[in-house]
């Protein structure tokens, strides 16, 4: 496959050729569907010469796709499970549009990797449940430097980040990356198109940093603050819920402001809502403890 050769090896032939099993503790499950393959890279890659971080290498598949789709551009590998980053040295090692790094994703640089680069990045990855909030929000963090991520995630995670206002599903976790990011699904991954098989569903989603929606937001760690707020106790209504956190003076004012009605309960709120409210009621007027929703 790379080098015009032939096809890269699948995950179960990798795994028997290094004498190797999928790790728990990693959260190791290797994709084996073609499909979503091409789902992955169709959404990663945009030109020959772009720069992608993979987070989370594995065995390679993924790696060797995205770069046989990149050949002026580099492909940077990301991988701290010793015995992955062995068989990505050994199947990939020789071609130079791929970099391997030996390292924690959640500690990389992407930064400084787009100074290497001199432009824009794009950054994917199959991502380990226990993992995945991190990196998107370091990847958001990143945004000034990152084009694009494109991210295998649980499905009920990719329903969350995706969800529109009045859903079941709509949360913190969407609100904070669609207020940075245009997010979309682009395929759903079955247990089945892994080895092993995982006990639920996973899919595929893009967030498109270039094309972020047309709001005026507050300071960035204000509408954090804000949003969790808003979300951290669902059964309260909006205005008990942000008097948790901000003076009840100031909620006041803020609502009276903005016209919107402190009796609706914060999942009901649009993006565009949430960010008037966070322009409305000044940071200093927080005096509580903001409750999370594990976004």
């Amino acid at each position: 496959m790379p080098d015009g050769g032939p096809a890269f090896p699948d995950a179960r032939t990798l795994l028997e050729r290094h004498g190797l099993r999928a790790k728990k503790h990693f959260g190791q499950n290797f994709l084996t569907s073609e499909r979503v393959f091409r789902a992955i890279v169709d959404a990663t890659v945009r030109a020959d010469d772009d720069w992608i971080v993979e987070v989370g290498a594995g065995l390679g598949t993924l790696t060797a796709r995205l770069a046989e789709r990149v050949p002026e551009g580099k492909v940077i590998a990301l991988e701290r499970d010793p015995d992955m980053v062995g068989v990505l040295t050994a199947e990939l090692g020789h071609l130079d549009n791929i970099h391997i790094e030996a390292c924690d994703a959640l500690r990389y640089d992407l930064t400084a990797v787009a100074r290497w680069h001199g432009g824009p990045i794009t950054v994917c990855g199959n991502l380990p449940y226990h993992i995945a909030a991190p990196i998107l929000f370091k990847t958001c963090a990143a945004r000034a430097d990152v084009g694009r991520g494109v991210f295998m995630v649980q499905k009920e995670m990719a329903d969350r980040i995706v969800a529109g206002p009045g859903t079941k599903t709509y949360g913190a976790l969407g609100v904070m990356l669609q207020s940075y990011a245009a997010c979309r699904l682009i395929a759903v991954a079955p247990a089945g198109a892994f080895t092993p098989a995982p006990k639920v569903d996973s899919a595929v989603v893009l967030l498109d940093f270039t094309a972020p929606p047309a709001l005026e937001l507050p300071e960035e760690e204000h509408h954090r603050a804000i949003v969790h707020a808003a979300f951290g106790q669902r059964r309260k209504t909006l205005r008990n819920a942000l008097r948790a956190v901000y003076a009840a003076d100031a909620v006041a004012a803020a609502l009276a402001a903005t016209g919107i009605d402190g009796g609706r309960r914060g999942e009901t709120l649009s993006l565009a809502e949430l960010a008037a409210v966070g322009r409305a009621l000044p940071a200093a007027a927080q005096v509580g403890i903001v409750v999370e929703d594990q976004a």
